[in-house]
């Protein structure tokens, strides 16, 4: 015969191993926007034919959906877990974009090559002060000019609202980069 069992014995074990399953099952369950790629896929933004930049751009950001992958199940920014069939939207992205007001790029550099000797191109540019100097010295007698079109074409100069130039979306734009006391340096071991 086996011994009786107390309840009370039941009961602290049922209590101590509850809590150890429910622990686990919500550890594995992550937000949605912390998924790695592969388990979600994201629309393309929506392109505007007038700025070239996505649409919606707010404080140099637009927001593209993300659908997880069918079977995935994730949280979302409220909590609430959902497993998803790969057609809903679980989260949207950020993406970065950029501020545009209207200065072409293809326009400022055909006005520095033709008729950057007479400051067309930095009337274009919102500088006309620096416009009116090159037309009364023709273009610093070709040598502004010359060196006006080299820093448009690599975009050093660039509009005086401190915009971007509107560049074709997949064309060749230029990104600066920027070194400050934040950034960081890897040294380098001597061989």
């Amino acid at each position: 015969m086996a011994p009786p069992r107390e309840p009370w014995s039941l009961l602290l074990l049922a209590l101590f191993l509850c809590p150890c399953f429910l622990n686990v099952a919500s550890v594995d369950i992550e937000k949605c926007e912390e998924l790695r790629l592969g388990q979600y896929i994201c629309d393309t933004p929506k392109i505007s034919d007038i700025t070239q930049e996505p649409e919606n751009c707010t404080n140099n950001t637009a927001f593209v959906p993300c659908m997880p992958a069918p079977g995935i199940t994730c949280k979302n920014d409220s909590g609430i877990v959902n497993t998803f069939s790969g057609r809903e939207v679980g989260f949207y992205k950020p993406f970065p974009c950029r501020n545009v007001t209207g200065y072409s790029y293809k326009v400022a550099v055909a006005l520095s090559l033709f008729l950057g000797w007479l400051g067309a191109d930095r009337f274009y540019l919102g500088y006309p002060a620096l416009g009116l100097l090159k037309f009364c010295t023709v273009g610093f007698c070709g040598i502004g000019s010359l060196i006006d079109f080299v820093f448009i074409s690599v975009q050093i100069v660039g509009p005086a609202d401190g915009s971007n130039y509107i560049i074709d979306y997949y064309g060749a734009r230029l990104t600066r980069l920027t070194i400050d006391n934040d950034t960081y340096r890897k040294r380098q071991t001597d061989m």
